[in-house]
């Protein structure tokens, strides 16, 4: 019994690894947890952008749903969507939010999502993601949305405003979308 116990044990911690290094590869963007600082410094931010009480706040990329409950909690009239590709850290970011009415978080490919109702979008995600995310946000937000970003920026944009982080951690931009084109940046 208890070796049999042991085995599955193995095979479901083997699984979920193997999940996160598949879905990591896919997207080229790992599940890392988003420190608290960094979350207070989003919600400072979309609290300077003056959202309505009732407004859409999209996470793309919502991981392990760390921001998704800061953003809950700060906004608690707020529709707060988290969308998240990889399944296991979906799950856990649906078990952490489960008592908080006002998020929802779906499992699928964000790239995949209709965001013409967002009031805010927000997302930790990697330089490599930045410029498909930019293209794919100018087909599909609403001119005026705020979006935010930690660490990883839009090259190709400028921000309105920026929190800088203490020591090494990155800092948060804030950017009404379309944003306007970087100086010197030719397209």
């Amino acid at each position: 019994m208890h070796q049999a116990f042991s085995v599955v044990l193995l095979a479901a911690v083997s699984l979920v690894c193997l999940s996160l290094l598949f879905f990591h590869a896919l997207t080229r963007v790992p599940s890392w947890p988003l420190a608290e600082s960094e979350a207070a410094d989003v919600v400072a931010l979309l609290r300077d952008a003056n959202l309505s009480r009732s407004a859409v706040i999209y996470d793309l990329g919502c991981g392990w749903g760390s921001l998704l409950i800061a953003l809950a909690k700060a906004f608690p009239d707020a529709h707060v969507r988290g969308v998240e590709i990889s399944p296991f850290p979906c799950f856990v970011a649906r078990l952490r939010t489960r008592y908080l009415p006002n998020v929802s978080v779906v499992g699928k490919n964000f790239y995949k999502c209709d965001l013409a109702d967002a009031d805010a979008v927000t997302c930790y995600l990697m330089t490599s993601a930045m410029p498909r995310l930019s293209k794919f946000l100018d087909e599909t937000v609403r001119p005026g949305t705020t979006v935010v970003t930690v660490t990883f920026w839009f090259r190709d944009r400028s921000p309105k405003m920026v929190k800088n982080g203490p020591g090494l951690r990155g800092a948060v931009a804030l950017y009404v979308w379309p944003a306007n084109s970087a100086p010197g940046h030719t397209g």
